[in-house]
Formats: structure tokens, sequence, C-alpha cells
């Protein structure tokens, strides 16, 4: 399906992108990897540590659809991964938000349209599903853009993933915990009790190639990940080094929640069990609003979100064997030599 084919990512220098360059750049898949994203720095690291004629670099921003649209020539397939994902920056800057989550993803599918790209797979947040803070809305914002846009076109396909915290990517708390306990400093955490969804990069890539396999327009993928507390993870990271450092409440920042919701119990009313994965179809009512108001399911009630609180709880030990196959963990921890994504 992909042999011979050209893949762009969107956002291609962040950690995601650097994973599916690992995956897919020395095997015989792709004859032809895209990166595309506005940090030059990050192009010429990257230009550098892989040294392979068969990734192209494109300096660009997705809120720009004059520098999208040429990257998008002669493109087969995309993975769009641009956006701002930190919560405070995006809870101080929200139009920032707007501009590159919910217009910049409108900008690459019109690009892809133009250019007659077969698929494009949008990579969102669990923060989208009930959100509360300006990333989630924005994010959420950029499904319903995805999911707009792709009931208008014919030869294109679009289709959604939704993933939790993707661990010792750029910016998250493992990263930050390691720092702080192999430096003896306290570990700063918002509140113990939080939970959150775990995965790896790996996971991330499978799960946007499962919606790559399997997805029609409009369809929302979500993976069945593994949860936990914060505190558990602090707990398992102090382990794993033989440190102990003190543990410092600081408090819930701005625009957190207790707990990640991956699906809500309207989108659990329809989604498939796919084994590992829930596939949830777009809602293809028109703009009948009788519909809306006449039909109904009583099932609703009794249906439960898919959350962090209620998803498999792993625990210390469970978060320690998770934890223990990152590539930062095993080069920092272990001392194995292990090429570190970038990001």
């Amino acid at each position: 399906m992909i042999s011979d084919k050209i893949l762009l990512i969107t956002g291609g220098t962040g950690s995601f992108g650097s994973a599916v360059l690992n995956r897919f750049l020395f095997t015989n898949h792709f004859k032809e990897i895209r990166v595309f994203s506005r940090d030059e720095k990050k192009q010429d690291d990257m230009r550098n540590l892989y040294k392979n004629d068969k990734i192209k670099y494109y300096i660009g921003d997705v809120r720009d659809f004059n520098s999208v649209e040429p990257a998008t020539r002669g493109v087969d397939f995309i993975f769009h991964a641009a956006a701002l994902k930190q919560v405070p920056s995006c809870e101080f800057f929200p139009m920032q938000a707007v501009k590159t989550n919910v217009e910049g993803t409108q900008n690459v599918i019109r690009a892809a349209a133009v250019n007659k790209v077969k698929k494009i797979i949008c990579l969102s947040t669990d923060k989208a599903a009930y959100p509360i803070n300006a990333m989630g809305i924005s994010k959420a914002m950029m499904e319903k853009v995805a999911v707009a846009e792709a009931r208008n076109l014919t030869d294109t396909v679009v289709c959604l993933t939704r993933y939790g915290n993707v661990m010792a990517s750029r910016g998250s708390v493992i990263p930050l915990f390691l720092n702080q306990i192999l430096k003896g400093q306290p570990i700063t955490i918002t509140d113990p009790k939080m939970s959150r969804f775990f995965m790896s990069l790996d996971d991330a890539v499978d799960l946007v190639l499962f919606a790559f396999e399997h997805g029609n327009s409009g369809d929302l993928f979500v993976n069945k990940a593994p949860a936990g507390t914060i505190g558990d993870l602090a707990t398992a990271l102090m382990e794993l080094t033989e440190k102990q450092t003190e543990v410092r409440i600081i408090g819930t920042r701005h625009g957190e929640k207790l707990y990640e919701t991956l699906c809500t119990r309207e989108e659990m009313m329809k989604a498939e069990d796919m084994g590992d994965f829930y596939r949830i179809p777009a809602d293809n009512r028109d703009l009948n609003y009788a519909k809306y108001f006449s039909e109904g399911d009583a099932e609703i009630a009794v249906i439960q979100d898919y959350h962090s609180h209620n998803a498999n709880q792993q625990g210390v030990e469970g978060l320690k064997k998770l934890v223990s196959k990152l590539p930062l963990i095993r080069k920092e921890v272990f001392g194995e030599a292990v090429d570190s994504y970038l990001g």
C-alpha cells in the first residue's frame, strides 16, 4: 500500500516525526519522506543525524497555506502532527493555538485536497474530549474541522487519531522528573492522584498506521492505552534510579484536569471495538435539525466515558515496566548506548 509512495509529515522535526522516520527510513516503504516544519535548526539537526537522501526538508508554517500547498504536491499520504501542545502556553495565548491547531489543520487538509493526496491522518489529543483548556478546545475544534472537511472531499480521505501523553516526548513530565531525581532536586508534582494515559512513541505510530490502514473518511481512532497516577510515576522513577528525593506538591496548573478522557460517553455509544483500538465513525447527520430533537437514545445515560481513572491502572510496578523500555531511561538510568529521538 505504501511502497514507492511519498509521505509528508507536518511538524516532522518533533518526537512523533522522528519516530516515523526511525520506523520507515531504512525499509523499502515510502520512496520519499517529506519533513515540514518551521524550525530550521531542528531540520538541520535531523539532516546531520540521518544523512539520508530519502528525506526532503520543507521550511514553512501550517498557518500559511502558501507554504503548505507546495509541500503537498505529488504527495500520496500525510501525517499531520504540527500543533501547539503545551497547556499553559495555549492557556495564555489561546489565539495562537487557534491559528496553528485549527486554521493550520484546515490549511493542510485543503492543500491536500488541491493536490489530490490520497489520505491524511490528523493527530489529536485526549484533551479534546470534554475540553477545559485552550489547547484541548483548539484540538476539539481541529477534530470538527477535519470531519467537516472530510464530508466534502471525494479524492482525499481524512481520518483522526486521539491519544494521551507520549512518554518522554518533548515537554513531557518524565524527562522533568528524571532530571530532578538525578540532580537530587525535589520532584514537583501537581497532584499525586492525577491520572494520565501512558503510551510510547512507537504506540503513537502504531495508532496512526492502524488509522492509515483501516480508516474511512471522518473516522476517529483511539487506542486502549494503559493508565496510572502521577504519584505512582514519580515512585516508579525513583525506584528505577534507586534514588530517593523529596516530593513537592505544587498544585494543579492552568487548565489541567484530574484525569483525561480518550472517548466521551457520546462517542462510546457508537464506538466499534477493534481489539487494541476503538473506531468512532463520523457523525454524518446533515442540517436537518429535526433529527437532533426528535431522535435520541436512552442508553447514553448508563454508558461511561473511557478515561484514565477507569482504564487499566498500571500501578508502580506496571509503570516501571513501561518506563524501562523508553530510550531515555535505557540511556540515562541503565547506561545503554541508545540513539535518542530528536525533539
